[in-house]
């Protein structure tokens, strides 16, 4: 495997860049229904960069403490991922668990998955329909991350829960097949500028409002994958982490990318990612 293992392969990947005049960012989540497409005030920036494989490096090259994200070897009882209530029923459980021994948190509170399948030529992206998403991005911000807490658990448990270290973790799966096809690019925290990277983006939901960080282009930035990560392995991709004083990780830029390296044929990318709540004692 090693022989035909890439070191590296250099994408191009899809950048921040804020709407102008210090306007606040926002996308409107419900697509319009003839284009796929949703409505923004924002645009994208295309950067080529070196993605470095770390398939067969140390374990501790990346982990969540210090790059933000960790790939582990953990293969699952359910395998379908075609019903979500079975999906919640039966892969929850066995994820919670998982994360639990993998990161020695208390308690893990499941609040959503998506199941992404790449459809080439496509621009549909509505709910029931996840591609992979191609730009650089954070889930969370901090205050949505606290909005997350007040939403998902019982309101006297919150100023105890958020009193002590929580972090929002997504647990990331391959479906069916390695995904060599549209890989997922994971920037090491430690290559971030907390501030000067990332610009809060709103997302207008219905009857809510969330937020995300967007991700600008940064020379430093350095960009890391796995190839071919299989249904048997997992990566841990941190969104949020209330330690906030440089000790650890505070999250994790991520994107999907195409990577010119993948041999032509190769079958379209499917995953799942769980998205956590995950609290310490």
């Amino acid at each position: 495997m090693a022989s035909t293992t890439p070191v590296s392969t250099t994408a191009k990947l899809n950048f921040f860049v804020p709407p102008p005049d210090g306007v606040r960012a926002y996308q409107n989540i419900n697509a319009d229904p003839k284009t796929g497409v949703q409505e923004k005030n924002w645009t994208f920036a295309e950067h080529e960069v070196v993605i470095e494989n770390l398939r067969g490096k140390p374990a501790d090259a990346a982990t969540l403490d210090t790059a933000g994200f960790q790939l582990y070897h953990r293969p699952s009882k359910h395998e379908a991922f075609t019903d979500d209530a079975e999906i919640e029923r039966e892969y929850y459980p066995e994820s919670i668990e998982a994360i639990k021994e993998l990161t020695g948190a208390s308690r893990v509170v499941l609040f959503d998955h998506t199941i992404r399948r790449r459809r080439p030529g496509e621009v549909d992206d509505s709910p029931q329909r996840r591609q992979p998403v191609a730009h650089t991005h954070v889930d969370q911000t901090a205050a949505s991350a606290v909005a997350r807490v007040h939403r998902h658990l019982p309101a006297s448990d919150v100023p105890d829960l958020l009193s002590r270290r929580f972090q929002i973790i997504n647990l990331w799966r391959p479906i069916s097949r390695p995904a060599v096809d549209w890989p997922l690019g994971l920037c090491d925290y430690r290559s971030v500028d907390p501030k000067a990277d990332t610009v809060p983006v709103a997302l207008i939901y219905p009857d809510r409002e969330g937020e995300t960080l967007g991700i600008s282009y940064s020379p430093n930035h350095k960009w890391k994958y796995f190839h071919a990560v299989t249904p048997q392995e997992i990566i841990l991709i941190k969104c949020y982490d209330s330690v906030s004083d440089g000790s650890v990780a505070a999250f994790t830029p991520h994107t999907g990318f195409e990577d010119p390296m993948t041999p032509a044929g190769t079958p379209p990318r499917e995953s799942i990612e769980l998205r956590a709540l995950v609290f310490y004692d």
